[in-house]
């Protein structure tokens, strides 16, 4: 089935989101959703998630950034990179704050809460908590990894931390530094999501797409895609959610049934990250194709790039509504669930926020 409608957002290489495995959507007081985005060329971007506007650019890193996050507020962000290296910044000015030295390649990096923690995770095999108020302190060390951890996250009020490594996903207690449980997957872990509200984290491996309690890792629930699927994102409502992977398409199914709703394509690449905005007006997709992709989960809806043009009588009936789309020809509007129709908008040069 063909689904809905986007607007694009290119970046030169083909393989600008290779390493996209994570994405973070956050808003500021008085403003629309902001997304993180990283790119391996060492530059990560700040966008506007609402109409995928440019905001800025962190300059600093020395290698591929494979990690990016915003806090809360979206007033700091942190980016985890090759270059043995996890960063701090100000995501209002641009400025680099902070830089954490690592002896490994850094993954992942997520903030607490309250923005006075960064928890970070590599190839090392080590799980790092920082007090960002003593960036030069010798972090908590948290060890019982096998292989390169490839994300962690906050969990239950920051009472506990979640990662993954190759094939297994732990939960740690953060008082006691030590694991709670840990599972094991079939397949290499993809992706990872933590959805606060009901505590569920999801989990892609293989073809699966799996749902567990982030409390106890209990498995809730598990559905199959037809392809290698690298990223998943539940909707905030928890009535379905949205895949991507290996086979450049878009999967939207049934949280409840697991019933496949809607499939369809715009990339033309392998699919690396998909997230829903905090609102679930919308969700993004990066792909291999160098392109960043914003989706309306409500096609026809007037938010943020798209305006719903109210229909006229036209002899007598009714016709199309339409979604404006700036710099869309109009012959492209005129079915809403056409494939491939997207808007394009030019990337901005690199330069500080």
């Amino acid at each position: 089935m063909s689904g809905g409608r986007g607007g694009s957002l290119p970046w030169p290489g083909s393989a600008a989101l290779r390493s996209q495995t994570s994405q973070r959507w956050e808003r500021r007081d008085g403003e629309g959703p902001l997304s993180s985005v990283l790119l391996p060329d060492g530059k990560p971007m700040l966008r506007q998630g609402d109409t995928g506007d440019w905001i800025g650019t962190f300059l600093g890193h020395k290698g591929a950034v494979w990690g990016a996050t915003l806090n809360r507020d979206a007033t700091k962000a942190a980016t985890a990179a090759a270059d043995f290296t996890a960063k701090v910044w100000d995501a209002v000015s641009g400025d680099e704050l902070i830089t954490l030295a690592h002896k490994h390649i850094v993954k992942s990096v997520d903030f607490t809460e309250d923005s006075n923690y960064l928890l970070t995770g590599g190839q090392d095999k080590l799980l790092r908590i920082y007090d960002l108020s003593k960036p030069e302190a010798e972090p908590q060390v948290v060890s019982g990894h096998t292989s390169g951890i490839k994300k962690a996250l906050w969990s239950s009020d920051d009472k506990q931390i979640l990662s993954a490594d190759d094939k297994t996903v732990r939960l740690w207690d953060r008082n006691t530094m030590t694991e709670v449980k840990a599972i094991n997957v079939a397949m290499s872990v993809s992706s990872m999501e933590y959805v606060p509200e009901g505590e569920i984290l999801v989990i892609t491996y293989g073809r699966t797409i799996a749902f567990h309690s982030a409390e106890t890792l209990e498995q809730i629930k598990s559905f199959d895609a037809p392809a290698t699927v690298n990223s998943a994102s539940l909707h905030p409502e928890k009535e379905f959610l949205v895949a991507g992977g290996e086979d450049f398409k878009l999967y939207k199914y049934d949280y409840n049934t697991g019933e496949e709703l809607e499939s369809y394509k715009g990339h033309f690449g392998p699919i690396h990250c998909v997230r829903f905005s905090p609102d679930g007006e919308l969700y993004a997709s990066g792909s291999e194709d160098g392109t960043l992709r914003l989706w309306q989960t409500t096609v026809g809806k007037t938010y943020g790039l798209w305006k719903c043009v109210v229909p006229e009588e036209e002899g007598g009936e009714l016709a199309k509504a339409r979604v404006s789309l700036p710099g869309t020809a109009e012959e492209e509007l005129e079915d809403l669930t056409s494939e491939n129709s997207d808007s394009i908008y030019s990337s901005t040069p690199e330069v500080k926020a």
